[in-house]
């Protein structure tokens, strides 16, 4: 009986000693599986209040801009309905003293003024004009080189070279009075940073991703702090200009349901691209 005793003590010893190990690895098992969850967990939490500080920030942006829309559509009609009369007024004058040199030099710089002034007031009323695009089929290739021939005189004053890539004939669907003016305000945003010469190109092409068109520039490229800024309103370095230009080219893409964006190209210059998703194009056909 006590052979017997003493034989089965180290089995059930050993049976124990099983069990326990048992225990700790289903234990090391159950803790590891809750780790990599809380992680994930972790992980998602952290994915979630990005994404509600980034539409947080939209919506933040988006009322300011509603604000800013309202205080700026008054101010251009004030202007504008001032500036009417007083282009009149420096006309008539003008005619009146035709034969006086010195007097027309003054008027020159008026009208150069008043020039500006409405140029400003057009700005204000394009960023606020909560215009929908009027999708049509045109000649984007046409529509590029029109730009750039407008402005011509200009690149040949500051001696900017001027190419433009994009296939003959190419066929694309959009608003093309405001995507020639997104473009426009994308070049003479390049010739103010080259106001001693440079290079200009102006690439497009129409696949089925969608329609990219880049504006790249052979000036001093932009800083590092203002990549993220440069689309905001009224947010501008120079030291003239409304700020508007680049938030217009802001716009016109979001009403086409695409986007746009800025990059340092690795040669110098900046390159912006306007890119408008096929997709959109379908809902809006």
């Amino acid at each position: 009986m006590a052979k017997t005793l003493e034989a089965t003590l180290p089995r059930a010893s050993l049976d124990a000693s099983s069990d326990l190990g048992m225990i700790l690895a289903a234990w090391d098992d159950a803790t590891q599986r809750l780790r990599k969850s809380h992680e994930t967990l972790r992980d998602e939490v952290r994915r979630l209040s990005e994404e509600l500080a980034a539409k947080n920030r939209e919506l933040a942006r988006k009322s300011r801009l509603a604000d800013l829309g309202q205080m700026a559509s008054h101010v251009a009609h004030e202007v504008r309905n001032s500036l009417m009369p007083m282009t009149l007024y420096v006309s008539l004058l003008r005619r009146r003293l035709s034969d006086d040199a010195r007097s027309l030099e003054i008027f020159e710089k008026i009208e150069l003024s008043l020039t500006a002034l409405e140029a400003t007031v057009n700005d204000l009323l394009s960023f606020t004009r909560d215009r929908d695009p009027q999708w049509r089929t045109f000649d984007l290739n046409m529509l590029l080189r029109d730009v750039c021939e407008s402005l011509q005189p200009q690149f040949d004053a500051q001696g900017v070279t001027v190419e433009v890539d994009a296939p003959d004939g190419c066929s694309s669907f959009a608003d093309p009075d405001l995507l020639r003016r997104a473009v426009l305000n994308l070049v003479l945003n390049a010739l103010d940073v080259m106001p001693r010469g440079g290079s200009l190109v102006v690439t497009a092409c129409d696949g089925p991703s969608g329609l990219e068109v880049e504006v790249a520039d052979s000036g001093p490229g932009v800083e590092s702090d203002d990549l993220d800024r440069v689309f905001e309103p009224f947010y501008t370095t120079k030291s003239s200009g409304t700020g508007l230009g680049l938030s217009i080219v802001h716009r016109i893409a979001e009403a086409h349901g695409g986007r746009v964006w800025v990059r340092n190209c690795p040669e110098g210059g900046a390159a912006f691209t306007i890119r408008i998703p096929r997709s959109a194009r379908r809902l809006a056909a």
